[in-house]
């Protein structure tokens, strides 16, 4: 496989996880999507505001092409996690078409270097690090992140998908998951 080959690969299946993560948030409410929903507060949006914040930076900064909008920061107490939950004045269409303007600036970067194209990533130690690794480094966060908004979002209204689409084919009546959740029930409590 050539590196443009690869380099389309990879960023194919970025932006695929890209489309499922936000898929997440479609139809439901502004608290839902707002709402904490681990110990941690993760939640739907923030998910969102993340893993926009740190796409921007990692194929825009690290590759010294800084997204032109202010990021929250990661490295001062005050802001720290400031990117993972979004506040009352932060709509989910400010975060929504910032993440998308993310995409664009991402896609600038990724079509005008090669795959073995360095740049420096500070919060790695100042590392030098290509193109390659980063792309690996962004489809690892964002599947990461996008598998929280599944469980998430099952959480929330037994929806399951990568898109409103196939969510909405997957949905089953309550009779179906309560027996399949006693069937895996049985089997743990078995094998406990």
């Amino acid at each position: 496989m050539d590196d443009d080959a690869a380099k389309a690969n990879l960023y194919d299946y970025l932006k695929h996880e890209r489309e499922a993560l936000l898929s997440k948030l479609d139809g439901l409410s502004e608290y839902d999507v707002r709402r904490p929903l681990t110990m941690t507060g993760t939640n739907l949006l923030g998910l969102v505001k993340h893993v926009a914040t740190w796409e921007a930076r990692y194929l825009g900064e690290v590759f010294d092409r800084p997204f032109p909008e202010p990021l929250p920061r990661w490295d001062g107490e005050a802001e720290r996690l400031a990117d993972m939950w979004a506040a009352e004045h932060e709509s989910r269409s400010d975060i929504v078409d910032r993440y998308r303007r993310v995409w664009e600036h991402s896609d600038a970067t990724v079509a005008a270097l090669r795959l073995d194209s360095t740049g420096r990533v500070a919060w790695w130690d100042d590392a030098e690090v290509p193109l390659f690794n980063i792309l690996v480094h962004m489809l690892a966060e964002t599947s990461r992140h996008a598998g929280h908004a599944d469980i998430l979002r099952e959480q929330l209204d037994g929806a399951v998908g990568t898109d409103a689409e196939a969510m909405a084919e997957q949905q089953h009546d309550p009779v179906f998951w309560t027996q399949r959740n006693e069937l895996i029930e049985a089997a743990a409590r078995s094998a406990g």
